[in-house]
């Protein structure tokens, strides 16, 4: 049977790129990534005040689809012209609220904290990603050649980037990291840190200086990396700006501790999301005692794919 065929529409931030492909990838999709860019002062407006009209837009070469996933305030209203414009039948997926009449769109994917309801609005535990168990387990032993084999426990740190809503502030990293070498000396584990795409170098480098040459500290942005350290952690530790990759470790059933950092702004939607994976049994604070426990895996991206072959197939 021929695969449909898919388009993928995102402002090219890693979170956006990993949600849209985690679905199309879910979906058996055979897809293509666009990069969206917006004309002049379009670029500014919220996508309530925009015409839906390829004036807005720089043109997509792409003619042949099947499915256009979307994600972010810009590729709203290209996914809604190019499905609006196609010369049949297409489906288009919106990841996040896209902030107009939901009724543009077929399917709506959205985390229960946004509160966001419709007919067509497929809510999520956190957010959908990219992230498969195979995936993680198949690279496994890439950190051998990094890391100091010698019978400690691993814990993985993973590291997000400053938002509008967190500093990544020497004062702040530097609680993070204090409350971690705490818990070292008392429990005597291997520490390996993880960077992502959003973390300052300066950051990088105030870990490797903070916890010296007796731990692993990652440098670069590594894919491989990541996903063999999330598989050799007896624990994981995720700052708390990073849902995507809160909801990415509660693929591996392991216990999650967020590293917390005291927001500039009103958090809410936020702390609704870390009470919520806190109400399932997935994390707790850094800073409170260790403790083993076990939660279901969460995959809610093969869920929400299956909602929607079964809508589609219908």
């Amino acid at each position: 049977m021929t695969k449909l065929k898919g388009i993928l529409l995102t402002q090219g931030m890693h979170g956006m790129i990993s949600q849209v492909e985690g679905l199309a990838k879910a979906l058996d999709l055979d897809f293509t990534h666009h990069t969206v860019e917006l004309n002049s002062f379009w670029k500014v407006l919220p996508p309530n005040l925009t015409p839906i009209s390829q004036n807005v837009y720089k043109k997509i070469n792409q003619n042949e689809f099947d499915v256009i996933i979307s994600c972010g305030r810009k590729s709203v209203i290209p996914s809604i012209h190019l499905k609006k414009t196609a010369n049949k039948k297409v489906f288009n997926i919106h990841i996040q609220d896209p902030k107009v009449n939901l009724k543009h769109f077929d399917f709506i994917v959205a985390p229960e904290h946004d509160n966001l309801d419709g007919q067509n609005v497929i809510n999520t535990k956190g957010a959908i990603h990219y992230l498969t168990e195979n995936e993680i387990s198949e690279n496994k032993d890439y950190l051998k050649q990094f890391i100091k084999n010698d019978g400690r426990n691993i814990w993985t740190l993973i590291l997000g980037g400053p938002t509008k809503y967190y500093d990544y502030s020497t004062k702040n990293m530097k609680h993070i990291f204090t409350s971690l070498y705490k818990l070292l000396k008392k429990h005597d584990f291997q520490l390996v840190v993880i960077p992502s795409m959003r973390t300052p170098i300066n950051t990088i480098h105030y870990a490797k200086e903070f916890f010296g040459d007796n731990h692993t500290i990652i440098m670069d942005v590594d894919k491989k990396a990541y996903l063999s350290a999330l598989a050799i952690a007896k624990n994981i530790i995720v700052t708390c700006d990073s849902s995507s990759m809160i909801s990415e470790a509660a693929l591996t059933g392991k216990p999650i501790y967020i590293a917390g950092i005291l927001p500039k702004r009103n958090d809410k939607r936020f702390q609704k999301f870390r009470n919520l994976f806190r109400e399932l049994n997935i994390t707790r604070n850094l800073g409170e005692e260790v403790e083993d426990w076990n939660y279901q895996k969460l995959d809610e991206t093969h869920r929400v794919a299956d909602i929607i072959k079964q809508k589609i197939n219908s």
